[in-house]
């Protein structure tokens, strides 16, 4: 099935530690290394690649910037997709322009959360929709935006994506974004405590407990919500050794308890749905 180039993608961690970076995602999320050029590296999942490694400018640094994920939004035109970003208020960091993976440009929306445009004929495997719910690749993505009703009608107008609401009184202020009738992500409003907006990405694990366990052994900072999602998943926020912020999401091994916000180093995410587990006979 041909990619639907409103979707995401492709991912890249652009990081200071390029080999550091490697071995700790290797560990802690299972993927592979191959080494695709001399400056680009890609993390695979068995043969299929998941997200590629690159290391960030000096320039880029002396400018302040930091390690980053960043997902990558597939379009049949990078370069009218760039135009129509600058006349709804996004900015443009890099213009097109031909990399590893193909033509692409990184911009912001107007309140400086940044992403990547691909052209859609990208010279690897994209992600596709049904992709999100595998080991290994990404299976939600997540907006922390500092004005929720002008970021969400940005991308809408954009990408052409659709905003649904939730009145569930869990989930203050949270709204999903979808793409073709397919859920891609969420968006709520950050409170002015916490960083730029930005998006964060969830990886997909098998077991997040033991997830947990290896990204604090391999020198990161893991915060694992107690809430448990529909389909029984639990998620954790992150932070790489280099300061990259990511999210995990999978299984757990305990029951988890009923909540709803969380905060972390300075960002907070309110997930999506909470449900509390079931109650079994032999616990009454």
């Amino acid at each position: 099935m041909a990619h639907d180039p409103r979707y995401f993608a492709w991912y890249e961690l652009i990081t200071t530690d390029v080999a550091g970076a490697s071995a700790f995602y290797r560990d802690v999320v299972g993927w592979g290394a191959q080494v695709a050029s001399p400056s680009y590296t890609l993390f695979m999942t068995g043969e299929a690649p998941a997200a590629g490694l690159i290391e960030l400018p000096r320039e880029a640094r002396r400018m302040g910037a930091s390690a980053r994920w960043m997902g990558y939004v597939g379009v049949t035109d990078v370069h009218a997709t760039v135009e129509r970003l600058r006349r709804l208020g996004g900015a443009v960091y890099v213009p097109p322009t031909e990399t590893n993976i193909g033509l692409i440009s990184v911009v912001a929306d107007p309140d400086a959360a940044t992403f990547g445009l691909v052209d859609h004929h990208l010279r690897m495997r994209a992600q596709e929709p049904t992709d999100s719910s595998k080991i290994g690749r990404v299976g939600w993505h997540e907006l922390l935006a500092a004005d929720l009703e002008k970021e969400v009608a940005f991308y809408c107008e954009l990408f052409g994506w659709q905003r649904s609401d939730t009145d569930d009184h869990l989930m203050e202020a949270y709204l999903r974004l979808s793409a073709g009738g397919q859920a891609i992500g969420g968006v709520f409003k950050k409170s002015a405590e916490e960083p730029v907006p930005f998006w964060l990405l969830y990886f997909n694990v098998d077991d997040l407990d033991a997830a947990v366990q290896r990204v604090r052994a391999g020198g990161g900072n893991a915060f694992c919500n107690e809430e448990e999602l529909p389909g029984g998943l639990s998620v954790a926020q992150c932070a790489d050794p280099q300061g990259a912020a990511f999210a995990l999401q999978g299984k757990r091994g305990r029951s988890p308890k009923v909540g709803w916000r969380t905060e972390w180093q300075g960002f907070a995410s309110s997930g999506r749905l909470v449900v509390p587990k079931p109650r079994r006979e032999s616990d009454s």
